[in-house]
């Protein structure tokens, strides 16, 4: 089971590249003003059938001041899900607000903290969309607060025999989720506890992380595990779209 995993995961690797470099850090927030340009967005779309796992899920990630009161965290990957479609990957709710944009592609890791306290799946879907489409996509999820519905959440991959095994839909306790306009790609992360306890209430990695919150994915600091692991894999694959995009002098 293991050498297939690590194979599908080989050739998965090459996609999430594109989340990251030469459409700017506009990518990290899903905040682009414009539907960017059409040769990068392009390129973008090309890329993941290129980079190596590692590039696109470092087996080891940094948080520098990235948890709750600005604490440092690491965290280790300990899952990379076979590459695959959609269909069993979101709730129908969700599935139903992304199908304008289609998939092409999903791609998934899962991460624990360097106490194995939490764990926390990052996804990034490659869609099928032209910039226009992704940007009409991105406007109704902002317009609508689509990214804060808990009915909109994110699945988790849960991987046998490591401490995300019990990471199902009840324990989703934060999340958060960008619809980008610079490339054809949905990213997410989706977090919680990984002892298996169900999570009542789940909410948004932007309100788990607001001054005085109460909640209890709040005060565990769910949100932060959410939001920081999110922007740095992210932010780490900027490297690889602007040597990959960059024209040599």
């Amino acid at each position: 089971m293991a050498p297939r995993t690590a194979a599908a995961a080989a050739c998965v690797v090459l996609g999430l590249g594109l989340i990251g470099g030469a459409v700017t850090g506009s990518w990290l927030t899903g905040n682009s003003g414009g539907s960017g340009d059409g040769d990068s967005f392009t390129a973008a779309a090309a890329l993941w059938h290129s980079v190596p796992v590692d590039q696109l899920f470092p087996p080891i990630v940094e948080g520098t001041g990235a948890g709750p009161g600005g604490a440092d965290r690491t965290w280790t990957r300990i899952a990379v899900a076979p590459d695959s479609g959609c269909a069993n990957a979101f709730d129908p709710l969700l599935r139903k607000a992304l199908a304008p944009v289609g998939c092409q592609r999903l791609l998934r890791a899962t991460y624990t903290d360097a106490t194995q306290s939490y764990v926390t799946t990052v996804g990034i879907l490659f869609t099928k969309a032209d910039p226009a489409a992704m940007s009409s996509l991105s406007a109704r999820f902002r317009n609508e607060g689509l990214d804060r519905r808990a009915d909109l959440m994110p699945r988790p991959y849960a991987a046998r025999n490591t401490v995300a095994a019990a990471f199902g839909d009840k324990q989703r306790a934060s999340w958060t989720i960008s619809v980008l306009t610079d490339a054809p790609v949905v990213a997410y992360a989706v977090s919680g506890w990984a002892d298996g306890r169900t999570v009542d209430a789940p909410q948004p990695a932007a309100d788990a992380m607001r001054s005085g919150a109460t909640s209890a994915p709040a005060q565990g600091g769910l949100g932060q595990e959410a939001q920081g692991l999110a922007d740095r894999v992210q932010r780490s694959l900027r490297k690889t779209v602007r040597s990959a995009t960059e024209t040599p002098s």
